[in-house]
């Protein structure tokens, strides 16, 4: 691999050079073969914590008195997400194991009905459930995850069309009507789910969701909104807004990194042009605003000279985005075939998307010579409340190794 070079706060660092794919894929291993020995059925945190996971603090969560480790909040699955995409990089029958060991938290937090007054239910059951049924075969999980789904179903708002993002709908109205940019990235599980069953609710759900944030989510000048809300009764947009945002109106980095990837795989499951069309628009955004080192400040708006926070987890869902956007421009083509200027496209978003890949290895990795037991770090969970600034996410450490596999295998199937 070559010299790391350590992103330099309010400044800027040259384009890396290539590293070794397969010793960036060793390195992130060995960390994930630490995880195993510190954590195995059980969850870390959101984040890091001075560089370091430690177990998910106790909680009460559902009326129950949760303990350390235990299975809440949006960010769990991502662990065994990274499990089997080890087991599928290794053939190692620990990471297969593993993962199947974590199903049974997941029926249990299904069938107990435990925080799953989310729309992250199309996270968590995708990489947890899903996942290991389709590469293995989990009776267990493919019941869980239909039942996530039917849970997912009942936070559809008629007539807005879209699937609520957060709050109990009884008992959340600061929460009624909103949806965010994240959302994209849980609808494979509902298009899924009508795979299974036969069912066209899940898909015609979540198409009529996903068309509603390319008409209202995603601006004219194809930046995005964080959030957006909708008037429950009458089905009327309302306004755009951030939670999590430098403003309002400004373009927060992982929300346009989800809206590539989130885009893309809709068009996949749907091949509605405009989904593919969108994810373009967000990409050539994304990539029009990057810092020389290709590793997206936390807020667009923000670049080379200014003195804020990288997000490393938005440049590894980026990759995996322009990644995926790539191979369906080549299997769906705009306008029936390949035009050159989308061949251009094909080929820039992987280079592009390598470059990234690249950079996050010589420069924003973490692991034992770091002192870290995550892969990547210098993420932003949320830098309006000081959370997780700086410092590793799960999430971040997921589409990583995912941008790995998809480097080194590109007829890898992937789980969304």
């Amino acid at each position: 691999m070559t010299e790391s070079v350590t992103p330099t706060v309010g400044g800027s660092t040259a384009a890396p050079a290539t590293t070794s794919l397969a010793a960036a894929t060793d390195a992130a291993l060995a960390v994930v073969d630490e995880n195993v020995g510190t954590f195995g059925d059980r969850y870390p945190g959101d984040t890091t914590i001075g560089g370091r996971y430690e177990l998910r603090p106790a909680a009460r969560i559902s009326g129950r008195d949760l303990p350390p480790g235990s299975n809440y909040e949006w960010t769990t699955s991502f662990w065994p997400g990274e499990l089997w995409l080890a087991w599928e990089l290794t053939g190692r029958d620990v990471y297969r194991d593993l993962g199947l060991a974590h199903v049974a938290n997941f029926v249990w937090r299904v069938e107990e009905e435990v925080d799953l007054h989310t729309h992250d239910l199309g996270f968590l059951y995708t990489l947890a459930c899903v996942t290991p049924d389709r590469l293995v075969g989990s009776p267990e999980g493919r019941r869980a995850a239909l039942a996530a789904a039917d849970h997912l179903m009942k936070r559809f708002l008629e007539p807005a069309g879209i699937i609520q993002a957060w709050g109990d709908l009884e008992t959340s109205p600061e929460q009624r009507g909103r949806t965010i940019i994240d959302s994209l990235m849980n609808m494979p599980l509902l298009h899924w789910a009508s795979e299974q069953t036969g069912d066209p609710r899940y898909e015609d759900a979540a198409r009529r969701h996903v068309a509603q944030l390319r008409d209202r989510i995603v601006r004219d000048d194809d930046t995005t909104f964080h959030t957006f809300h909708w008037d429950v009764a009458t089905g009327e947009p309302r306004f755009g807004s951030t939670q999590q945002g430098y403003a309002d109106d400004s373009c927060w980095a992982r929300g346009q990194a989800w809206g590539i990837y989130g885009f893309a795989l809709n068009h996949r499951w749907t091949g509605e042009a405009t989904f593919l069309d969108t994810a373009v628009r967000c990409a050539e955004y994304f990539l029009a605003h990057l810092p020389r080192d290709r590793v997206a400040y936390w807020d667009l708006v923000f670049s080379d000279g200014d003195d804020q926070p990288r997000d490393s987890s938005a440049a590894s869902i980026a990759a995996c985005g322009l990644l995926e956007l790539a191979a369906e421009l080549e299997r769906s083509p705009r306008g029936g075939e390949l035009s050159a200027a989308d061949a251009e496209r094909v080929e820039r978003y992987r280079r592009e998307a390598r470059e990234m890949v690249d950079s996050l290895a010589t420069s924003y990795a973490g692991g034992a010579a770091n002192g870290s037991n995550a892969l990547l770090l210098h993420g932003v969970y949320d830098w309006r409340t000081d959370k997780g600034v700086d410092e590793g996410n799960l999430w971040g450490d997921y589409f990583y190794l995912e941008a790995l596999m998809r480097l080194q295998r590109p007829d890898w199937v992937p789980y969304w």
